[in-house]
């Protein structure tokens, strides 16, 4: 065994090792509790940036770990292949998505497999591959059929660099989540999916992931957004009546004039014959139409030339168009009480609105109103013949009264939105309908899927589609009638690919349906590793997706992730590595100068996984000095024992010193504080520093000449056994090697977990500081139980302790047992007179 650690070697040597035996494969029935591991699938960008690293890191190391549980692991890896990077990059260099795709992802399965991630690449998929969109255009249309999904014109998000459609969640502050350009509102034809079908149950199904943060379920629900309300009628002067929704019937009394949206038919139709109302509508199509955004923004507004009724009074009220209304939400019109909702007592402030008070403060307090609207519940105040009920109770009241009337009745809305998922792309999966004059949108039959995505193009110079006018694409037949017609050209948003890619994962081979019997054996999955920015996108729709395919019968669960852990971001210099920053880190560069299990070490070490990790140079080098010493420790320790023949798998010697016997029994305690670590706390970074302890015991146990070589060997071999079968899932490479060199049985991979020896954790010795007039001179080791003699007697043999007592006369001895000896000194017995 060579002296010096050479991570380049031993990597290359450890990867070929587990490629050849096809270490990582998971077969279905192999016996064992199956798991399921699974990170988010990266982009094919064409380089792995730290994020890449650390995320992969955290995952490969779960796995791992449970692979040395004994468990059938299954951890997974492909590519989220479909994208507008593609597209922009194509546009650039004019090279095809296709071919800019495929180059990429031979690029970075190269980098992960240099990482030495245990993924089973058997089952590798590109959901820019036919044979798997075509299951998603398959599901798309069994969905169809059972009304969940639809085609309508709505108002959408446009981004108009990207030239496509943006879902409420991809705005944000009014931009393109991507490329910041201000997002405008446009009516298009869309196909929507039915994601509201599962509101309830999504937000229900929240209280049941005891896996999750706390963070995402709590995103999760205020995204879905459950309200409980009254909807009610509200007639219009020459026109029918108006539908809206409110959380708060209990201010009924204090609405003093509707609003509706900018795109509301009343304000559109207004609009023809007016030009200020025109001019308002068109200043209201940037900025995004998530009702979220529309709240922040300044209000504005006009007035219509229509009167509204109000419900109870027959009052007549005034009718506004309002920016901050959005149509999408409700009925796209509102009931506005400016005396308790602030984007009513803004607006009615800045177009001099009545404002009249209905609620007073349940203590009896005078509220300012000209200063701010009474937004909280309290007692009804000028709302006869209600007056003096607190809010709750008249909610109650004030409902049955509109159902008596036939003016409204108890409702329950959410503000989740049905999931557009219409794209004006072409790097995109192909939405299997035919547009046909007689037969409207019809479904692509099954024997014709997968509608294939010529591949050979690209965008053109503004970013538009190429497909609308690809005449081998679009003009077909109608399956219906025969006569002419044209496919669909909108693609999928990406999203949908990655809603069920985790399904796929479990049998990639099926030729023939979308997933097979074998999902039994491994989903749920058991742990999802991923950025917390997915919290509201790509996790709300994975759990949609899940359901969705419940209910069509190819799964029997409820969700698709039993546990969720969100890592933080790598920084460097306090901000986000970034190009444009200069503070980009290149993995390629670390590995090739300080090899992958350095660089995993790092990652894994510098914070724990939840919290940002700040970037250090320095950590990388100490992680590097970790490696080297353990390196040097299995070498040593093979030296010796070859030098007193001694055999690796002797009979155990029992550590009769106290220097072996503490080593032994640092092993232990090491043992159980990293099962801790890792198996439930998953905070690497202080099963690390445990290691990284007991590495240096163990090294000062082998310069500790006193002990006798072979009990010596035998402790230091214990420990480097456990810290190389507990550091396999985090340096892979390197445990791999010295498990081998030292002569261990099998692969460290195929080990098992160790366990402490709690006999060994009585503590039998222990370690004392030692104080001299209240100064550490060091320590000692001690029967746990030692009275002050016994711990008298060990302080005086221990040279770097007793010569500081030279001269001096002792005069007291103070004990905290099992931690502290501090002894009392004079210089005379007379000084101490």
């Amino acid at each position: 065994m060579q002296p010096q650690y050479d991570p380049c070697d031993i990597e290359t040597t450890a990867q070929q090792d587990w490629a050849h035996s096809r270490a990582f494969c998971a077969v279905e029935g192999q016996g064992g509790q199956n798991y399921y591991c699974l990170s988010m699938f990266p982009y094919p960008s064409g380089s792995l940036h730290m994020g890449h690293v650390r995320n992969y890191a955290i995952g490969d190391a779960i796995a791992r770990y449970q692979r040395l549980l004994g468990k059938n692991v299954l951890q997974p890896i492909g590519w989220d292949a479909f994208g507008l990077p593609a597209e922009r990059a194509a546009i650039k260099s004019g090279v095809p998505p296709a071919t800019w795709t495929r180059r990429n992802i031979a690029e970075m399965r190269a980098q992960l497999q240099r990482l030495g991630f245990a993924y089973d690449w058997s089952r590798e998929i590109a959901t820019c591959d036919p044979g798997y969109y075509r299951w998603e255009q398959w599901f798309f249309l069994r969905l169809l059929e059972r009304g969940l999904v639809y085609r309508k014109r709505a108002m959408v998000n446009f981004c108009p660099h990207d030239n496509t459609v943006l879902a409420n969640e991809q705005v944000v502050d009014g931009r393109c989540w991507r490329c910041e350009t201000v997002v405008e509102h446009r009516e298009l034809p869309q196909w929507f999916m039915r994601i509201t079908a599962y509101a309830d149950e999504l937000l229900t199904g929240l209280d049941h992931l005891d896996g999750w943060p706390e963070a995402v379920k709590s995103m999760q629900r205020n995204w879905i957004g459950r309200s409980e309300g009254a909807e009610v009628r509200i007639a219009i002067d020459g026109h029918e009546p108006l539908t809206i929704f409110t959380t708060r019937p209990d201010t009924i009394m204090g609405m003093t004039y509707v609003a509706v949206a900018a795109e509301h038919p009343l304000t559109m139709a207004a609009a023809r014959s007016d030009p200020t109302i025109a001019d308002f509508i068109s200043s209201c199509q940037t900025g995004s139409v998530a009702e979220s955004a529309m709240e922040l923004m300044e209000k504005r507004g006009v007035p219509l030339p229509h009167v509204a009724r109000h419900p109870l009074t027959g009052e007549p009220l005034p009718i506004y168009a309002a920016n901050f209304v959005v149509m999408g939400y409700g009925s796209g019109a509102i009931m506005a009480v400016p005396a308790h909702d602030s984007r009513d007592f803004d607006f009615a402030k800045k177009y001099g609105l009545p404002i009249r008070q209905v609620i007073a403060p349940a203590d009896g307090s005078a509220w300012p109103l000209d200063q701010a609207a009474f937004t909280e519940p309290g007692i009804l105040i000028n709302s006869p013949p209600w007056d003096g009920l607190d809010s709750a109770t008249a909610k109650q009241h004030i409902i049955r009264t509109l159902a008596e009337r036939r003016l409204g009745q108890a409702r329950v809305q959410y503000r989740l939105r049905d999931w557009g998922v219409s794209r004006q792309r072409y790097w995109g999966a192909p939405i299997p309908m035919i547009h046909c004059r007689h037969c409207d949108a019809v479904p692509v039959p099954e024997d014709q899927l997968p509608v294939l995505l010529p591949e050979d193009l690209s965008p053109l110079e503004n970013g538009a589609s190429p497909l609308p006018a690809l005449a081998s694409f679009v003009e077909t037949t109608c399956p219906r009638c025969g006569a002419p017609a044209r496919r669909e050209t909108d693609t999928f948003d990406t999203f949908m690919e990655s809603s069920w890619y985790f399904a796929r994962f479990c049998c990639p081979d099926q030729q023939q349906a979308m997933v097979d019997e074998r999902v039994r054996a491994w989903l749920p999955v058991d742990q999802y590793i991923g950025g917390i920015e997915h919290a509201v996108l790509h996790l709300l729709y994975a759990r949609f997706f899940l359901k969705a395919m419940r209910d069509t019968g190819l799964v029997q669960i409820d969700e698709p992730f039993a546990r969720l852990l969100t890592q933080g971001m790598v920084l460097k210099d306090g901000a986000k590595m970034a190009k444009s920053k200069g503070n980009v880190v290149d993995p390629n560069a670390l590995i090739e100068r300080y090899g992958a299990d350095t660089v995993r070490l790092y990652v894994l070490f510098a914070a724990p996984p939840e919290q940002s990790l700040e970037w250090s140079d320095q950590g990388v080098e100490g992680a590097a000095r970790f490696l080297r010493r353990l390196w040097r420790l299995g070498h040593d320790l093979l030296a010796q024992e070859n030098l007193l023949a001694q055999e690796p798998q002797q009979a155990p010697i029992a550590p009769g010193g106290a220097p072996a016997q503490l080593a032994y029994q640092a092993i232990q305690f090491t043992i159980a504080k990293v099962t801790e670590d890792m198996g439930t706390r998953r905070h690497f970074n202080t099963a690390i520093a445990a290691m990284m302890e007991l590495c240096n015991t163990l090294i000062r146990l082998h310069a500790d000449a006193a002990v006798p070589a072979m009990e010596r060997n035998w402790v230091i071999r214990q420990g480097v056994r456990a810290i190389l079968v507990m550091l396999s899932p985090i340096c892979p490479h390197i445990s791999h090697h010295l498990w081998q060199r030292l002569g261990e049985p099998g692969a460290c991979h195929e080990a098992r977990w160790p366990e402490p020896d709690k006999e060994a954790m009585r503590r039998d010795w222990v370690t004392m500081a030692v104080q001299i007039n209240g100064r550490r001179r060091g320590q000692i080791q001690a029967p746990s139980q030692a009275d002050e003699a016994a711990i008298m007697a060990a302080l005086r043999e221990e040279p770097s302790i007793s010569r500081h007592l030279q001269g001096l006369v002792i005069q007291r001895v103070i004990l905290v047992q099992g931690r502290l000896v501090n002894v009392v000194a004079t210089t005379s017995a007379q000084e101490a007179v």
